[in-house]
């Protein structure tokens, strides 16, 4: 992966910039010691690192907007950062460029029950908002793998999903209004607590937009009844080929699981040495989760049974226990820190239908041998989202770089097949370059020019999403006309 070259002339204006940040914004919020910059050096796609020019920490709105107002006076280019877990490099600095983090944004600021919302700072955990609604039996829906870490304003920038996104959708799905702070510092309201429909849909376009077009400082959130009851069952089967058959014939009938979850044979015993779940042992597995009444979940999983049955599964095991339910989704859960223990990993999340599945995973496994790199496959196979962990070594020169070949590889294939480069990642980095495989030049032009609207000096999370020849030079047209 390749940055831009610093702006010279931003780089030898640093003190000037450190100082008039500290003048906007209370002491101790400006971190611009290159010690203790480090940990802001690169998010979860830590292959790649930059230092920044500065990190800034708000404590609310108000200060968020006086940190894009300085910067945009001073033509300084500001990067969002949530929790930092990002996989595909949305969060990594560029030399000339200051992270604005949301970790000091983290209050929960109104919850209300009867209109199923919760109104949040957007530097509050994933995991922390069903926290502070199960209590009165409520949820929040998306969870992703790092909901216990990954922060709401991340959600929201990735349009992040999860294993559960099957039956009630991504963040986009769930997210009724925020607060955002533009480019010069204004702050605006989109959306809100009840339902508002009126005009375009910018809640839409905010949702996903990398913060490419904001600062997103706080959100309402849709919050769900908990369901009186839920229950995975395992399924294994000695082909990846028909595990992915069996999800296309169980979404084919007609249930709705909450949840399909796939892993393959390298994945089910990292994730099962390091758990303990007590996966059987089988080359691909599934698990398939259905809610409702105990009555109702014995009458799916009969159904689902069924369905695998007619395909020989070489394992079928129901959960009888919350603490079974529990071990099992902890495996799931504890994939991707699992195989860091082992390897070296880069994680892609192309899409694909999921009639394809079959056919994505021979061909995967194609490419692993033309490539000569091993790569675990853990996804979320309700509606395609894959999740192939390409496994390398950092030390060893040339390894990334097979890496990436083989990664392009596969989100190419996803694309061929009529599916994306992304299903809740984000592009950031990693697959920027990539984005002319998926759509035309008429097409990346249309979505620069909604940036233009937003982001007029292009200021916002620099180098991320479009080619870096296209957003350099769209860059350097915005100084040009300053």
């Amino acid at each position: 992966m390749v940055m831009p070259e610093p702006d010279l002339a931003i780089l030898d204006r640093r003190d000037e910039i450190v100082a008039a940040l500290e003048r906007a914004l209370p002491e101790n919020n400006v971190i611009s010691e290159l010690a203790e910059t480090i940990a802001y050096e690169c998010d979860g796609l830590s292959a790649y690192r930059c230092p920044p020019l500065a990190v800034v920490l708000p404590n609310n709105t108000q200060e968020v907007s006086a940190i894009m107002r300085t910067c945009y006076e001073l033509g300084v280019p500001v990067v969002p950062r949530g929790a930092g877990t990002s996989l595909a490099g949305g969060a990594l600095p560029t030399a000339d460029s200051i992270i604005l983090g949301t970790a000091r944004l983290n209050q929960h600021l109104d919850i209300d029950i009867p209109n199923r919302f919760i109104r949040v700072q957007t530097g509050v955990t994933n995991l922390s908002v069903t926290g502070a609604v199960e209590g009165q039996d409520f949820f929040y829906a998306p969870d992703p793998s790092s909901q216990l870490a990954c922060a709401i304003a991340g959600n929201i920038a990735m349009n992040s999903g999860g294993a559960h996104c099957l039956k009630y959708g991504v963040t986009t799905n769930n997210l009724m209004g925020v607060t955002l702070v533009q480019a010069d510092g204004e702050i605006i309201t989109i959306g809100g607590e009840h339902l508002d429909t009126d005009g375009y849909d910018l809640l839409g376009l905010i949702c996903g937009s990398e913060g490419q077009l904001g600062i997103v400082t706080e959100a309402v959130l849709r919050i769900l009844p908990k369901p009186e009851g839920a229950r995975p069952i395992l399924i294994g089967f000695d082909e990846p080929e028909t595990a992915g058959q069996c999800v296309a014939d169980i979404i084919k009938s007609g249930i709705l699981p909450v949840a399909i979850e796939y892993m393959d044979r390298l994945i089910i015993q990292v994730t099962d040495e390091f758990s303990g779940a007590g996966y059987p042992d089988v080359e691909a597995l599934l698990i398939v989760e259905v809610e409702g009444s105990e009555a109702e979940i014995d009458q799916q999983l009969e159904k689902i049974s069924a369905i695998a049955n007619k395909l020989n599964p070489a394992a079928l095991r129901q959960s009888h226990s919350e603490e079974e339910s529990a071990m099992i989704w902890k495996g799931r859960k504890s994939a991707f820190g699992a195989v860091g223990q082992l390897n070296d990993y880069m994680c892609l999340d192309g899409t694909v239908p999921v009639s394809k599945l079959s056919d994505v995973l021979k061909a995967i496994g194609e490419l692993s041998k033309k490539h000569d790199m091993k790569v675990g496959n853990v996804f979320h196979a309700g509606d395609g989202n894959m999740h192939p962990l390409i496994l390398y070594d950092a030390n060893k020169s040339g390894d990334l770089e097979r890496a990436e070949a083989f990664g392009a590889d596969i989100l190419r294939l996803c694309v061929e097949v009529g599916g994306c480069l992304t299903g809740e990642h984000g592009v950031g980095i990693e697959k920027r370059d990539l984005m002319g495989v998926q759509y035309s030049d008429a097409d990346l032009e249309a979505q620069m020019s909604v940036k233009d609207c937003f982001d007029p000096n292009w200021l916002l999370n620099p180098a991320k999403v479009f080619p870096l020849a296209l957003s350099a030079a769209r860059r350097n047209r915005a100084v040009q006309h300053d």
